[in-house]
């Protein structure tokens, strides 16, 4: 019995050698009134500030839209329901000025698809819907197949004037692809073109954006034979970058000599097309470094390609000096990890966040009931890779993390990546130099700003304790005018948290 005693408390106080229970942020902290919830949906769809101060949630439910407005105080101004249809889902939103544009796919049929558009004013709390276009697909296929973590297939010019959205258009005998531009202010179709159609060959999109002129950029992989990402070592893609406008179409090839890339990202700095992202020279779905493929936005000529391995500090932060120094001299290479973010400071540099994703199951046993098998996701370490604005990796640092649900999120302020996160009440510092960021199993939470420096010096800094008060979900956050405004999906009744 006395065994017994001693592993539970080596449970319960064995891993709180960093003992944090004031709080150290060096940003202004404000918690709102509570609000009541008039409708129970916990996933939001939507959530955005305005340059006015005024805040807005949007939710799907089963039913009906909702839509909550608060003010510059964060006090709930207004709610509204909205009725969707039953097979109507939430594809992507874009936000702006006074307001929110949620895109949604029904699906009344088994191959016909329709795109609406809902607009959200919250400044004269009103809201419209609009069909932009329809589409038969092939059975069981979508608009938007092939996508992944990060929201890709709708962009605005930095103007505000145009929308583009990238869709699939795959039949039974043809993969096609097709861009739609609308106007911004009045969902007027601009122009409509479909730039990649072949009979075998699949494109899958990675990123889009558009310009003032309403010309469009697509990035994506282009699979060489079947789906397969490598065939006999090789791998069996290239990259394409393709540039459309309303009266033509053009694109540049980027092939790959010896490197695996999963996805790359677009970051438009002056007149270049910077193609960031991570490769590997074993597979696509592990890491050894940074890239960046350097195009002309004028006539698609690929200007450099530049790769660099990742440094020792990524390896260290997750395995440790000795073994991380082991892991970095052979070359070891990560794995799972997908882009969350890209963010670009003043100075013109671009940071890319990575987190590792991958699912696995265990057995839930039911006493005489038998049991059965759940899936269980995991979101775990987090990779962050500074890139100058020449393309050149700058640093590179990573979290070492462990969650079973979406965390975090980001922010730039003053030239300083915060990131935001609830863990353990106490972070472990272990003797190996690492600091892991999770919940032990009898172990309350607390709220974290974690701050790199444009150096990459980090500092790891608590919001708040969490027990016996209201459990913040960052991951749903929105930072706007130097504000990050985050609020809690676990009660009924609910606060706002704003970080400044």
């Amino acid at each position: 019995m006395k065994k017994i005693k001693l592993v539970l408390l080596l449970c319960l106080f064995g891993y709180t050698l960093n003992a944090q229970e004031e709080v150290t942020t060096a940003l202004k902290i404000t918690e709102s009134a509570q609000y009541k919830d008039e409708v129970k949906v916990d996933e939001i769809s939507a959530m955005y500030t305005s340059p006015t101060g005024k805040t807005a949630i949007v939710r799907l439910g089963k039913k009906n839209i909702l839509l909550d407005v608060f003010d510059n105080n964060l006090n709930k101004e207004f709610f509204k329901i909205i009725k969707k249809e039953k097979k109507e889902v939430y594809k992507g939103h874009l936000s702006y000025d006074d307001e929110i544009k949620v895109f949604t796919v029904f699906s009344p049929k088994k191959k016909e698809r329709i795109l609406y558009c809902h607009t959200f004013n919250i400044k004269n709390n009103t809201h419209t819907k609009k069909k932009l276009f329809e589409a038969n697909v092939k059975k069981g296929g979508g608009l938007f197949t092939g996508s992944n973590k990060r929201q890709t297939s709708f962009a605005q010019s930095p103007n505000q004037q145009y929308i583009a959205i990238a869709t699939d258009d795959i039949k039974k005998k043809s993969n096609s692809y097709r861009i739609h531009v609308f106007e911004t202010e009045n969902l007027n179709l601009v122009y409509s073109k479909s730039y990649r159609d072949h009979e075998k060959q699949h494109f899958a999109h990675n990123d889009l954006i558009i310009d003032d002129d309403a010309t469009v950029f697509s990035l994506g992989k282009l699979y060489l034979n079947g789906k397969s990402d490598k065939i006999n070592g090789r791998a069996n893609y290239q990259f394409v970058l393709h540039k459309i406008s309303q009266n033509n179409t053009s694109h540049v090839d980027i092939k790959l000599e010896d490197e695996f890339v999963r996805t790359l990202v677009i970051s438009q700095k002056n007149n270049q097309l910077h193609l960031l992202g991570f490769y590997s020279e074993k597979n696509s779905g592990r890491l050894k470094g940074g890239c960046d493929f350097a195009i002309n936005a004028s006539d698609l000529t690929i200007a450099s390609k530049k790769i660099t391995e990742l440094p020792q500090q990524v390896y260290e932060d997750l395995y440790g000096y000795r073994r991380g120094k082991r892991k970095k001299d052979k070359a070891k290479e990560l794995r799972n990890f997908y882009i969350d973010y890209t963010l670009e400071d003043t100075q013109g540099n671009t940071y890319i966040l990575a987190e590792e994703f991958y699912t696995t199951t265990r057995y839930i046993a039911m006493g005489i009931n038998g049991g059965y098998w759940e899936t269980v996701f995991h979101y775990d370490d987090i990779l962050i890779m500074k890139f100058d604005a020449n393309g050149e990796l700058d640093w590179g640092r990573s979290l070492f993390k462990r969650s079973e649900a979406p965390s975090y999120n980001v922010f730039l302020k003053d030239d300083q990546l915060h990131v935001i996160l609830n863990s353990g009440k106490n972070l472990l510092e272990k003797k190996d130099g690492r600091t892991k960021v999770s919940q032990g199993w009898f172990e309350s939470s607390s709220l974290y700003d974690i701050v790199y420096s444009s150096e990459g010096k980090v500092s790891y800094n608590k919001v708040q304790n969490n027990k016996g008060k209201t459990y913040y979900t960052p991951f749903y956050g929105t930072f706007t005018d130097g504000k990050f405004i985050t609020t809690t999906t676990r009660r009924k009744k609910k606060k706002f948290l704003t970080l400044e």
